[in-house]
């Protein structure tokens, strides 16, 4: 068993699956850094709609996307609302938005040490040798269910029917783009939490890390 090598974890699913919970839940397990990469879609999609632009629009898509930092994003509350959550779904179909990422991704997984990283792409593009990699997903009506209570919680209004809806369409969106679609690694583990909590859930992963850890 080679304890000794860098430990990179690659957490892949769609939204509201559990995948930014359990990433941050592993990284601080392992004493890993740790990057949601779904923030630096939503940053771009806010900053696109900020700067006036469609996040339809590719290359205003793509500069604000050469402008990210990772650093502050997790702390920015701009990025957990349901209109940054569909600007990233809609930016991250831009193949140019895509490569100018990927650098600034693939950097971060190749920490010494290593990273937890949680996405679309990640076991897939981002960090295809990564040690482990994990498929967690839910059915659409907990999913939504997650977010709609997340997003009530903070004051904002929205029917649950409405909240279903968005993420159908945002599912259908992310597996069917051209560019980097999400799917499950070939040698991805799937991890269903419809039924989990995120302490079950957590445990789980945990497991599958140490299994994968243990070729």
């Amino acid at each position: 068993m080679n304890m000794t090598r860098s430990l990179v974890i690659a957490i892949d699913g769609p939204a509201a699956s559990g995948k930014g919970a359990i990433a941050a839940r592993l990284a601080a397990h392992y004493g890993l850094p740790h990057l949601d990469t779904g923030l630096l879609y939503r940053a771009v999609g806010v900053k696109v709609l900020n700067d006036g632009h469609s996040p339809d629009d590719p290359e205003a898509a793509e500069a604000a996307a050469r402008s990210m930092i990772p650093a502050g994003l997790a702390e920015d509350a701009r990025l957990t609302t349901g209109e940054a959550g569909e600007a990233a779904s809609r930016v991250a179909g831009h193949p140019g938005v895509r490569a100018a990422l990927l650098e600034l991704q693939q950097d971060f997984a190749a920490q010494p040490g290593g990273a937890v990283l949680d996405g679309r792409d990640i076991g897939t593009v981002i960090a295809p040798d990564a040690t482990a990699k994990l498929f967690v997903t839910a059915s659409p009506e907990v999913r939504a269910r997650r977010r709609w209570l997340q997003l009530t919680a903070r004051g904002d209004i929205i029917a649950f029917d409405e909240m279903l809806a968005d993420i159908l369409r945002r599912d259908e969106r992310d597996a069917g783009r051209g560019a980097a679609p999400m799917v499950p690694a070939i040698d991805a583990v799937l991890l269903d939490t419809t039924e989990l909590d995120i302490e079950t859930a957590f445990d789980a992963a945990r497991r599958i890390v140490e299994a994968a850890r243990a070729l």
